[in-house]
């Protein structure tokens, strides 16, 4: 069973810690993605799991062996790194075969399993080609093949995707998810883009100076994000965060403009008259009238003037401002949106947020 176990992992480098005793199960299969902004710890936690960095304090666990004094080759993992590191004299067959040459395995077997590898990453028509000959996305299928066909315990992959398009990019997180059904493992994956996060990870682990800030499925945090951080960090475009005041009837937020908001009823027993705090809601719950979705009972209206709208298509995101703070809005249906012009919107209060403004964490 592929099980990857972190127990309180410290990393210093001289007397600077990095990462703050970190605690995380991840199951056997499970796919879950480290995401945060650079600097966080999710590539040093990574490459701790990997044995490509020694841990200053902790346990970790693969499977049921404890892993903290064996080197990389003999964790059984695979490691994909942003950088391909293919060998560009060999060709693609050869790259894919080069670990089990290695590690001495009949030419029987290195044919079968770089076969096995180039079936499953459509990598056939390649196999005689070099890198430079490649792609960026076939020259990434390719060090994801190499990884495939030593059949690891557990695949790493530190921000694979990084170095290529838009276009390419979403084609790789399709590919990386049908690998994943395909060969049934584990994967811890690494990124900074919170779009790869959400459409990749069964679940997902937020990271900010060195500690783990929330975790969940993909859905759970970003509908239940637990401070202002994730709220911001997950979620495009980020959602809107307002401060605000309740009212002296303990039913209504005071913006600073001073408009009068009903609070949202989940949330009316978690605050108090007086309090301080930071209203927040997503672009997708304010939205024009008439381009927006059949809203429930617990609404809002608001005159927004634009400043700026960016149009997608399908939809148009709308750039305003509410009560002295810039907000975004999406737009339906959309129309062409003059700069300075005024809509009337209706938000959502049944979705709306309320953070507390000293601690920045989730009153719901």
């Amino acid at each position: 069973m592929a099980r990857v176990s972190l127990n309180k992992i410290i990393k210093r480098y001289g007397k600077v810690e990095v990462v703050h005793g970190i605690d995380l199960d991840i199951a056997h299969n499970e796919f879950v993605v480290l995401v945060g902004p650079s600097g966080c710890g999710k590539s040093t936690t990574l490459r701790m799991i990997a044995g490509l960095e020694e841990l200053s304090s902790g346990d970790i666990h693969i499977g049921e062996q404890r892993v903290n004094d064996l080197p990389p080759r003999d964790r059984n993992i695979s490691m994909v790194f942003q950088n391909y590191a293919l060998y560009p004299h060999m060709t693609v067959a050869e790259n894919l075969g080069f670990s089990l040459k290695i590690a001495n395995r009949s030419d029987a077997e290195i044919d079968k399993a770089v076969a096995e590898a180039a079936e499953i990453l459509s990598l056939g028509e390649l196999l005689q080609r070099r890198p430079a000959e490649l792609s960026g996305g076939q020259r990434q299928r390719v060090a994801m093949g190499r990884a495939i066909v030593r059949h690891p315990d557990v695949f790493l992959f530190d921000e694979p995707l990084s170095n290529l398009d838009a276009k390419l990019r979403a084609q790789m997180r399709i590919e990386i998810k049908k690998l994943h059904q395909r060969i049934k493992t584990t994967i811890v994956y690494v990124t900074h883009d919170q779009v790869e996060a959400m459409t990749l990870a069964d679940r997902i682990v937020i990271m900010r100076d060195g500690h783990i800030e929330q975790q969940g499925t993909p859905l759970q945090v970003f509908e239940n994000p637990v401070n202002t951080f994730v709220a911001t960090f997950i979620g495009s475009p980020p959602m809107n965060l307002l401060p605000a005041t309740i009212d002296s009837d303990g039913q209504h937020l005071c913006l600073e403009d001073g408009a009068r908001l009903p609070v949202p009823a989940r949330l009316l027993g978690g605050v108090v008259a007086g309090q301080s705090v930071i209203f927040g809601f997503r672009a997708d719950n304010l939205m024009p009238e008439g381009h927006g979705l059949t809203l429930g009972s617990e609404t809002a209206s608001f005159d927004l003037l634009i400043n700026l709208s960016e149009p997608l298509g399908t939809e148009t995101v709308l750039f305003g401002e509410i009560a002295g703070s810039e907000i975004q809005a999406k737009m339906l249906n959309p129309r062409p949106v003059s700069m300075g012009e005024t809509l009337r919107c209706q938000l959502d209060m049944s979705r709306a947020h309320l953070f507390d403004a000293d601690t920045q964490l989730s009153l719901g």
